[in-house]
């Protein structure tokens, strides 16, 4: 078993390979791809790496067991510390979070305001154009209308948002392919340069496409391409808009919650979900509702990964002395007096803090009740329909009442209850195989014809994909759940093992009528039929294999063939964002003298960013159109 490696600052690993000399540079990724295996953690704490005979690296982790110093990591050649044996081996230890750790699923942001759902779009062709154009436009610097006045951003600001666009462009035009250690070091430079003068936004966003090209360069399982193109179009996005000085706060971000006085407050538990994050940390959030349906939660994050994530569910609520655990929260209630809030809905545990407990509800009582009283198509429209910016846009829980279908390849189908109800796709919300997500899904596959309660975040990048995180029976429903009475008529998955006992006899199944109702081959995907995924292809392309992969794929007859259909399905901006992607990518300029030179990435990147910025927006309207009911219950059908 290899031995697990302390995480190291971005800057200090910055540092250490902009120390090396050009040669060095050159070895780097072999070195590092190397060292992994030969390491050995001592009696003390330390890490040691052993390259030959004469060199010896140490990493001495602090307190809170990062490298955060220079000095904390050494080595014995004579080189050193500007050597290639220290460089690599901070370059094989995983990247430290540079700001205090958030949970995986985010926490709900307290709702406070009442606005009226947008109502989801039906026709996703020439609709999906004109979202998609006006976030294109703005992608590539252009205002599609007059717009606030934002404050200004300082001289620093400015200065490193542009050291950071110009760092991610190289790594885009660089790829998976080329993109080694050399491409991340410039990216953590640029992004310690943004923490530094305020924009922890951009710097986290440069941190997730530096972890991205780790994952794809190492070839682990968990990668996914999508989800470093997706990665990219965010940090090219961010620093982009922060560079022409156009940014709002909610661009440059807030590297620490403020947490404000909330007086009293009176909170019911909704559910608890595990968190674990790709940097080792590990706990659990618990989400609550107060009478008026305000969304808060309270969480346990720390170092520990997956252990830590799977005791978190019964560990003590660090709340204003209040005796119960996350288990004991999630099916109960408190009072709180002296409350203090972020502006994320995250409870403080504050000095003056004081929580009382109080007896449970049901999800068919209190403020539960309206979230499963709403249609998830309304509740995922006003999702979609909020700004891009919004942080509850990506995390919000949805209820609806549900009847499983069957098992489909990897997810489970329901159709949400109602005439006409389109097909839904349940995932796991975590799909780590110890936690119990996957396993709780396919014993509740094997049931067809069972009615459910579900309460889960819908995915927004997936065509009707909900990812449940808790689930009960239905009230009056004779073919549903039959959980013990102190679970309190809900069961978290993350937590909580559905059994034998726990589901109804086959009988009331046949009786209910409600088995095999829907063959489970009918679920359509209009993501997958529609011709943008031919535009996803041209942008994954360059992700892996960089500006020469795409400029191959510009050259010849190919493009014409390729971009047919998108025109022909009335997606002409996506054809001509994609051809003049292309065309950018082969352009190959020639200096004074006529020779070949190296084309700027700017440009490129500009091309790229508008291309995905554009697929982005079309995609999320073929999600929207996804959970439209239609009148023989089919999906909307793609353009």
């Amino acid at each position: 078993m290899s031995t697990e490696l302390p995480p190291v600052a971005p800057e200090v690993l910055a540092e250490a390979v902009e120390s090396l000399t050009a040669r060095l540079r050159k070895k780097l990724d072999d070195a590092t791809a190397d060292c992994a295996d030969s390491a050995t953690r001592e009696a003390d704490g330390s890490v040691t790496f052993r390259f030959g005979e004469d060199a010896l690296v140490t990493l001495r982790p602090g307190p809170a067991g990062t490298v955060t110093e220079a000095g904390q990591a050494t080595c014995t050649c004579l080189l050193a510390p500007r050597c290639l044996h220290r460089a690599a081996a901070l370059g094989a230890a995983p990247l430290a979070d540079a700001a205090p750790p958030e949970p995986e699923p985010a926490e709900a942001v307290a709702a406070g305001s009442n606005q009226a759902p947008a109502a989801a779009s039906a026709g996703a062709g020439a609709e999906a154009e004109t979202e998609a154009g006006t976030r294109a436009a703005s992608a590539s610097g252009e205002s599609p209308g007059s717009a606030e006045p934002v404050p200004a951003l300082t001289a620093a600001q400015l200065g490193a948002a542009a050291a950071l666009w110009h760092a991610a462009a190289e790594a885009l035009a660089a790829g998976v392919t080329a993109g080694g250690a050399v491409v991340q070091a410039e990216l953590l430079r640029a992004a310690h340069t943004a923490r530094l003068a305020g924009l922890p936004r951009a710097e986290a966003a440069a941190l997730r496409v530096v972890r991205g090209l780790r994952a794809a360069r190492e070839r682990r399982t968990a990668h996914r391409l999508g989800d470093l193109t997706g990665s990219f179009r965010e940090l090219l996005h961010t620093a982009g808009v922060l560079a022409c000085g156009t940014a709002g706060p909610a661009l440059t971000g807030t590297s620490r919650r403020a947490y404000t006085q909330g007086g009293s407050l009176q909170v019911q538990g909704l559910c608890r979900e595990p968190v674990l994050s790709a940097t080792g940390y590990g706990g659990v959030v618990t989400h609550l509702l107060a009478p008026d349906g305000s969304r808060y939660s309270v969480s346990d994050v720390r170092p520990g990964g997956l252990a830590r994530a799977r005791g978190a569910g019964r560990a003590s609520v660090a709340l204003g002395g209040a005796t119960l655990d996350h288990a004991g929260l999630a099916r109960g209630g408190l009072r709180i007096v002296g409350a203090t809030v972020s502006p994320e809905g995250r409870l403080g545990a504050g000095r003056g803090v004081k929580a009382t407990p109080l007896p449970g509800a049901a999800w068919t009582d209190g403020p539960a009740a309206p979230l499963f009283a709403r249609p998830a198509a309304e509740a995922v429209a006003a999702l979609l329909a909020a700004p891009a910016e919004a942080a509850d846009a990506e995390t919000a829980l949805i209820g609806c009442d549900v009847t499983v279908v069957g098992a489909a390849g990897d997810h489970l189908l329901v159709r949400e209850a109602g005439p006409h109800a389109p097909l839904l796709r349940l995932l796991p919300a975590h799909p780590h195989p110890e936690l119990p997500h996957t396993e709780n899904l396919r014993r509740i596959a094997s049931h067809p014809g069972l009615r459910l309660r579900v309460l889960g975040r819908p995915d927004l990048d997936r065509a009707a994909t909900l990812r449940p995180v808790a689930v009960g029976p239905v009230p009056g429903a004779p073919c549903t759940l039959r959980l013990p009475e102190e679970w309190l008529g809900r069961a978290d998955l993350g937590y909580d093992r559905l059994q034998g006992e726990h589901f109804p006899p086959p009988d009331a199944v046949a009786a209910s009528g409600e088995a095999g109702a829907v063959p489970a081959a009918d679920a359509p995907d209009p993501l997958a039929t529609s011709p943008l995924w031919r535009v996803r292809r041209l942008l994954e392309t360059g992700v892996a294999g960089g500006r020469r992969a795409v400029a191959e794929a510009a050259r010849g007859t190919a493009p014409l063939a390729a971009y047919g259909p998108l025109r022909r399905a009335g997606l002409t901006a996506a054809a001509d964002l994609a051809t003049a992607l292309a065309a950018e990518a082969d352009r190959r300029p020639r200096d004074a003298f006529g020779r070949l030179a190296d084309p700027s990435p700017d440009g490129y990147a500009w091309a790229w960013l508008a291309a995905a910025t554009h697929l982005a927006a079309a995609e999320r309207s073929l999600v929207a159109a996804s959970w439209t009911a239609t009148p023989n219950g089919a999906t909307p059908a793609a353009p």
